[in-house]
């Protein structure tokens, strides 16, 4: 076996199989759960606003993530335009939601990839790739055959297809997952999404039969695995008791990010729940309710 995992995939041509059957996803949309079944061959637009090619706001190596994703030389992030979700207390929402950026052919996208490679980053972090999952799957194919040699991570909302996970499966070496709130009202209400919980289940447990716990080398660094994202709300809206007994479900050793940085950005101060940042109290409370799961807080 060839690692990254990915390249198995090249040698066998199957990656280049995969491509094709991404980017028939788009001629009738249904690569994320929104399932628009507009033709974004043609640029027709739909929920994400993302038509035949993806729009990249920026690239660079990122040295905010936590420590197996950054590392020492930089995490290679890739942040997408665009969402396929409209999460009221957004703090990247002029990217998420108003589209900052600019469209990247899958050369352009191929050519980021290898220019982060270059400048020493651990792995290329995908942020935001829900909806351009054959944008990126066709730009891979580009960069492999240029040189493209370090590990993907697929940064995601966990709103995502199963139908477009599958096609990643020995892609993805890592996965980066929010999981949000175990609440259909809230998933609604605060990032105007249908049926969130059942989705996110849903994905989180596909990464995790694709790559399984987090695993490292000798320095620390992430080489595979799943790491799980929880920003504790205010007022318990993130549902942090249901969040981490689902994950204990899965592995009671998964690891977890329990999150304290909520700020109310966007427009979170029209909604007075969301109106504050979390007490201490509140996050000792949410880390207490993760006891048991391999606690990743850097």
């Amino acid at each position: 076996m060839r690692y990254p995992s990915y390249l198995n995939l090249y040698e066998s041509g199957e990656l280049r199989e995969r491509v094709e059957k991404a980017k028939e996803m788009l001629l009738s949309c249904r690569v994320c759960p929104h399932n628009c079944e507009v033709n974004r061959l043609e640029n027709e637009l739909g929920y994400c606003k993302t038509g035949r090619y993806a729009v990249v706001s920026s690239y660079f190596p990122h040295r905010g993530e936590e420590f197996p994703i950054r590392g020492y030389r930089g995490s290679g992030t890739i942040f997408f335009s665009y969402c396929n979700m409209r999460c009221v207390y957004c703090q990247n929402y002029e990217i998420s939601h108003f589209g900052e950026g600019r469209e990247a052919k899958p050369e352009e996208l191929a050519d980021m990839m290898l220019e982060l490679q270059d400048m020493g980053c651990h792995n290329i972090n995908l942020v935001s790739p829900s909806h351009v999952v054959p944008q990126i799957l066709e730009a891979l194919l580009i960069a492999v055959e240029k040189g493209l040699r370090i590990p993907l991570v697929y940064n995601t909302s966990s709103f995502d297809s199963l139908e477009s996970l599958k096609l990643l499966d020995g892609i993805v070496d890592i996965y980066l997952a929010d999981l949000k709130y175990l609440s259909r009202e809230f998933g609604r209400k605060y990032s105007k999404v249908k049926d969130y919980p059942k989705h996110a289940k849903e994905a989180i447990r596909e990464f995790y039969r694709q790559v399984r716990n987090l695993k490292t080398d000798e320095r620390g660094i992430a080489v595979s695995g799943l790491i799980v994202r929880h920003l504790v709300l205010p007022n318990d809206i993130s549902t942090t008791k249901e969040v981490m007994d689902f994950l204990r479900s899965i592995d009671p050793e998964l690891a977890v990010n329990v999150m304290d940085q909520y700020f109310p950005f966007y427009r979170a101060k029209e909604y007075p729940e969301l109106a504050r940042r979390v007490s201490r109290e509140e996050y000792e409370r949410a880390l207490e309710k993760a006891h048991g799961l391999t606690l990743i807080n850097d």
